[in-house]
């Protein structure tokens, strides 16, 4: 089974890129509150260089504005507010509409259930990335599955 392995790190270094390509890694997270705009270009470059992929992750609006002024192909928004660790679903429901069609949007954080998944799916996301919940599974033989919805386009 080929499954795809993102390294889920602060990556704040060209040469963390390096230990993600000879581990293994297919992506990497680039949280774009941690870089500054040269920083941020210079590592979706690298990564690019050697074929990995970047999920590049954003918070708000001009995160958001940051991560579409580079050449980012996958943005992430984290439903979680770092600062507080509260969780609202209604960021990527309202980030969503600002991201072009030929990027892929991936929904992060607090996805709980497939009425979670289902809304996201709804709002725009093109993917889910669910970690505590299935952290926290019981039966993730049964959990992971039951999050599954289909996806819409969202240019339709």
């Amino acid at each position: 089974m080929d499954i795809p392995c993102l390294r889920k790190d602060f990556i704040i270094h060209e040469a963390q890129i390096f230990e993600a390509v000879v581990a293994g890694a297919d992506a990497i997270l680039l949280i774009v509150a941690a870089l500054d705009q040269p920083t941020l270009q210079h590592l979706l470059e690298v990564a690019h260089t050697f074929q990995l992929d970047a999920l590049v992750e954003v918070h708000d609006l001009p995160e958001l504005e940051r991560a579409l002024a580079t050449d980012a192909r996958i943005i992430g928004v984290n439903n979680r507010n770092l600062k507080h660790f509260t969780v609202d679903l209604g960021t990527t429901e309202k980030l969503a509409e600002e991201v072009p069609d030929d990027v892929v949007l991936v929904a992060e954080s607090g996805i709980k259930t497939v009425a979670d998944a289902q809304r996201l799916a709804e709002a725009g996301a093109d993917a889910l990335l669910v970690g505590e919940t299935l952290m926290r599974s019981q039966n993730i033989m049964v959990d992971l599955p039951a999050l599954r919805v289909p996806v819409a386009p969202r240019d339709a």
